[in-house]
């Protein structure tokens, strides 16, 4: 009987209530998740199939005095949720004060925009699943904390996301023609009284609801952010330790690179200081950013497109291995004085290799990705996952402990230059990564290249020395690279 009264008069709801109260069994618990799973459910079967109009809000105008029982009184600008419409009048329930329904002329009646629920504190519109939960284990939130907000799956239905300790739990609110429910056979006619119920009677979804979410504030608020949706991604560049690479236009019209970093590997509480890093750097053989989207995920990190893409994939072609001497030190070159400039400014790479370089349809060359391998999580960038670490590029001092510097970027450029005049050879190749290390750490080096003239070969064993303060800085490399160019080239000068 109690499922079939409140189906039927779901508008004495707090009449039932007091009948029925909380702790008595019911058929309710249709439609809650599992505590433990974090789907949102589907609405329950016994519903219909089709989407039913949401919920119809209305504001007073005028005040109105009940004249009979059968009327309801009402205030301008009281705020109402709407039953059905009975020839003039509106049958509605007031949101505001004790609960009573009654007939309201219609004349006295205006449509609520769903606007009004921008008003609330907990009511968040325009955001996806994956920012609610973002947002809600954000610092500023704790356990309690909630949020509801437009359903990604269901137009017109709601989620209501809810903080538990570590993890969010995401309640589906379903939209039926006399109510919102969350739970079968208990129909709320708002928001408002929906959260009010639960807030009283928490147990019931297993989470307690204590304060609205408090927003996060965008990782960047200046002109270097732009929305996501000004970019079009249009082909697969390719894929590494940071997420994947696109082309792209921007604005439908500016051809971009798009890297779209994996927040499941990175640290993006990180992020922002490394991006404030990339704005403030500004030279012509370091990749340019354009724009950054960090509000949400995925995080774009936007930059020039360079056509001829990484070094080594490039040095590897057709077109690089036609190139001569003069082409591959001019390469070397470029890639000293971008590492100079980041030198300069006491900015460790961390992932010096060719595929870090982007070659332009002039055949210059500029360092990429600088500065983003510190943003990767501990067990992703380390010895003991195996080939995440790029063991064949890594100094010994950071593979074995972590030590990373400038100098450790300089041993990486050694094997650039392997790579660059093996065009594009990988390094130590038959070698797996432990192999590799336990023969560098006994002394061994790469041999010097076919195509590689003796003084470049030279520098290669002084970036290798063991003893990091033993090799050069990138400035004495530049500084020795062009002077072999000019005089291998005398024409160059």
């Amino acid at each position: 009987m109690e499922p079939f009264l409140r189906k039927r008069l779901a508008f004495l709801a707090f009449f039932w209530d007091k009948i029925w109260p909380v702790g008595a069994p019911d058929d309710g618990v249709l439609g809650l998740p599992d505590p433990e799973a974090g789907a949102e459910p589907e609405p329950p079967a016994a519903e219909p199939r089709s989407s039913p109009a949401p919920a119809q809000l209305f504001r007073a105008l005028y005040d109105f005095t009940a004249r009979c029982a059968d009327e309801l009184s009402v205030s301008r600008g009281d705020r109402l949720y709407g039953l059905k419409e009975e020839g003039g009048y509106i049958f509605a329930r007031r949101l505001s004060g004790p609960p009573r329904a009654g007939l309201v002329p219609i004349t006295h009646l205006a449509k609520a925009t769903p606007e009004t629920l921008l008003d609330q504190p907990w009511y968040f519109s325009g955001i996806s699943r994956a920012q609610a939960q973002q947002m809600l284990l954000s610092p500023a939130n704790g356990p309690g904390a909630f949020l509801i907000r437009p359903s990604e799956s269901s137009r017109g239905h709601y989620s209501l996301s809810v903080r538990a300790q570590a993890s969010v739990r995401h309640y589906r609110i379903c939209t039926a023609a006399n109510g919102l429910y969350l739970q079968k056979g208990r129909l709320f006619p708002s928001l408002e009284e929906l959260l009010a119920y639960y807030k009283a009677n928490w147990k019931l979804i297993h989470n307690p609801l204590l304060q609205p979410c408090v927003p996060q504030q965008p990782l960047l608020q200046d002109g270097w952010e732009r929305p996501r949706s000004e970019f079009a991604l249009r082909r697969k560049l390719g894929e590494g330790y940071f997420g994947e690479v696109w082309e792209g236009l921007w604005l439908d019209s500016t051809p971009v690179a798009v890297k779209v970093i994996k927040s499941a590997y990175v640290k993006l509480a990180d992020l922002t200081k490394e991006i404030q890093t990339l704005k403030s750097l500004r030279h012509e053989r370091l990749i340019r950013l354009h724009a950054v989207c960090s509000a949400g995920e995925p995080v774009y990190i936007v930059t020039e497109l360079m056509r001829k893409g990484n070094l080594q994939a490039f040095l590897g072609s057709p077109e690089g291995r036609a190139l001569g001497l003069s082409l591959l030190l001019g390469f070397a070159c470029h890639v000293a004085e971008g590492m100079s400039y980041l030198e300069e400014r006491r900015i460790v790479h961390r992932d010096l290799a060719a595929r870090n370089v982007l070659v332009g349809d002039d055949l210059g060359c500029k360092v990429a990705d600088f500065g983003l391998a510190r943003l990767l999580k501990e067990d992703i960038y380390s010895p003991s996952s195996g080939s995440k670490i790029p063991v064949k590029w890594t100094a010994p001092e950071a593979a074995n402990y972590r030590v990373y510097s400038q100098k450790s970027d300089v041993w990486s450029f050694g094997v650039l230059l392997y790579e660059v005049f093996t065009y594009g050879q990988c390094p130590y190749e038959g070698l797996s990564n432990h192999e590799t290390l336990q023969q560098v750490t006994w002394g061994y080096r790469l041999p010097r290249p076919a195509s590689c003239p003796a003084e470049v070969y030279a520098l290669m064993l002084e970036c290798w020395r063991s003893s990091p303060e033993e090799r050069p800085a990138f400035a004495a490399l530049q500084e020795t690279l062009d002077a072999a160019r000019r005089r291998l080239h005398p024409a160059l000068t």
